[in-house]
């Protein structure tokens, strides 16, 4: 990355014709190489410091970001009103710089202090789930935990972090199909997530989405307490939410017994997302947490990327990154079918960004995903998963998820992540029980007018503070310590019981 050229205004890459403007630019202010804006330009938003001739390809990072739709002189805005998405037709390479960091040697390899299940996977959180296995039973689960918190039962359990209702829009009105079975990957990656040291499952009893299709092959531990039960058997609502509590209570003893033990962070599998976009993402939180990533890679942890029509338009970048020519190829074949799945649905991958991403300076899918992809670091790209498959590779994965943020990080948990970081630039308010969720804000404006919500500011960077390796230093630091027990901002305030949400695909009928 290029350094910046003038106090207010930020060249990434030597070849491109757009700088970013760090602070909103008046009429007539100087830019690099000479020249001076033409008009007003937000901060966040782009200005042309090349003269672009109609139809011409864009640059910023140094990739194309889109066209020019008509000429474009120096010190123009430039923005949706005349920069155009088009197809970049990338050739593709595998492997090209797929880089095998060297590892901390394990002596020497962080900690920090988790759950250790019985089946050796380790947790990050200690919490008691129930879920629904229909919508028909959503109302009686969100009771549940409703009235163990409320009822102050959790009071005399200090070692667990709560009741966790995991409740959804589906389970019935679905065939034997795609959509079924993809229902049931997430519910089954989540009864065996070592963040949960137990489960109800709630049923109405009359569902396609049966229990014992659910819990049949799901994963959990074999020592995991698993209540299982219907609303139907249970004789009504009342009953069945009174029969959930006493088994909370027979269940929270043994939970609180657990304690955490020294691990090392090879035990940790990061998912990163991103939310409300802007034009710092790219520049600030993404490559930041990109950081952090290879920071975890090192020390022989899991950091995985995910958001497959948010990567549109850079999956040139990843495969170059692929450790083999099959990986790479997976990620592709995942782009693929996003194409036509969208076709097939009357949209295009070039329907994002979206407005409050216009709003902050993106114009294109080609700029969001250049931005996007800096979370993945740069080590090599292990593995690509399906969508809520298990994550086994350590190192850098890719995960294919839509880039809807709840569907998302519910994907990514169901695989197996045990830390979440979010970044955002607008402003996004998230959080993901059972998992706990890091948020970094992209500028300094943004941390200190959301501070309730923010974690990290990842502003520092512009402003000269750190550096981004050294902001990466900072977030690898408290992901540990989060990960540790240290509670995020979005688990103070209670966010995550309404964000899991399973990727409906398939028809209903």
């Amino acid at each position: 990355m290029t350094a910046v050229t003038t106090a207010d205004v930020l060249r990434l890459h030597p070849d491109d014709e757009v700088a970013v403007a760090v602070t909103e630019l008046p009429t007539g202010h100087p830019l690099p190489g000479g020249g001076r804006t033409r008009e007003p330009v937000p901060r966040g938003h782009k200005v042309a410091t090349m003269g672009v001739p109609d139809g011409a390809p864009v640059h910023k990072y140094g990739q194309v970001i889109g066209r020019a739709a008509g000429p474009i002189e120096v010190g123009e805005h430039v923005h949706t009103h005349n920069l155009a998405y088009q197809p970049v037709g990338a050739e593709y390479e595998f492997g090209s710089t797929a880089w095998l960091p060297e590892p901390v040697p394990d002596a020497d390899r962080a900690t920090f202090e988790g759950y250790v299940r019985s089946d050796g996977r380790v947790g990050t959180r200690n919490y008691i789930g129930v879920l629904s296995s229909v919508n028909c039973s959503a109302t009686a689960v969100r009771r549940i935990a409703e009235e163990a918190r409320l009822s102050g039962m959790l009071g005399d359990f200090p070692h667990v972090d709560g009741v966790v209702p995991l409740t959804h829009g589906t389970g019935c009105g679905i065939g034997d199909d795609t959509g079924l079975e993809m229902l049931r990957k997430v519910m089954r990656g989540y009864l065996g997530h070592p963040n949960f040291y137990g489960f109800l499952v709630i049923g109405l009893g009359c569902e396609h989405n049966e229990i014992a299709g659910i819990v049949g092959d799901s994963g959990a531990r074999s020592s995991m307490p698993l209540v299982k039960s219907t609303i139907q058997d249970l004789g009504g609502t009342t009953r069945t939410v009174r029969e959930g509590l006493a088994r909370i209570r027979e269940i929270l003893p043994d939970a609180d017994r657990e304690r955490r033990a020294t691990v090392p962070a090879s035990e940790l599998v990061l998912g990163t997302n991103c939310g409300g976009s802007d034009g710092y993402s790219g520049i600030t939180a993404n490559p930041a947490l990109g950081a952090a990533v290879d920071l975890l890679v090192r020390h022989g942890g899991t950091g995985v990327l995910a958001e497959t029509p948010e990567v549109y338009g850079a999956e040139h970048l990843l495969t170059r990154r692929a450790i083999d020519r099959e990986v790479g190829q997976k990620l592709l074949d995942r782009i693929a079918w996003w194409e036509e799945y969208l076709a097939a649905h009357g949209g295009t991958m070039d329907n994002n960004p979206s407005p409050g991403n216009k709003d902050g300076g993106l114009t294109t899918i080609l700029e969001k995903s250049l931005g996007a992809v800096a979370k993945g670091g740069t080590t090599a790209l292990r593995d690509v998963v399906g969508y809520a498959d298990p994550i086994t590779s350590k190192g850098f994965v890719f995960m294919d998820t839509p880039g809807y943020d709840p569907v998302s990080v519910t994907g990514l948990v169901a695989g197996g992540a045990n830390l979440v970081c979010f970044t955002t630039g607008r402003g996004s308010a998230f959080g993901c029980k059972p998992v706990p969720s890091i948020k970094l804000a992209t500028t300094s404006e943004l941390y200190r007018r959301m501070e309730e919500d923010m974690d990290v500011d990842a502003g520092v960077v512009l402003d000269g503070s750190t550096t981004i390796e050294g902001l990466g230093e900072q977030i690898f630091d408290l992901a540990l310590r989060t990960a540790s027990g240290l509670p995020t901002k979005s688990e103070e305030l209670g966010y995550g019981d309404e964000e899991f949400v399973p990727w409906q695909v398939g028809a209903v009928i």
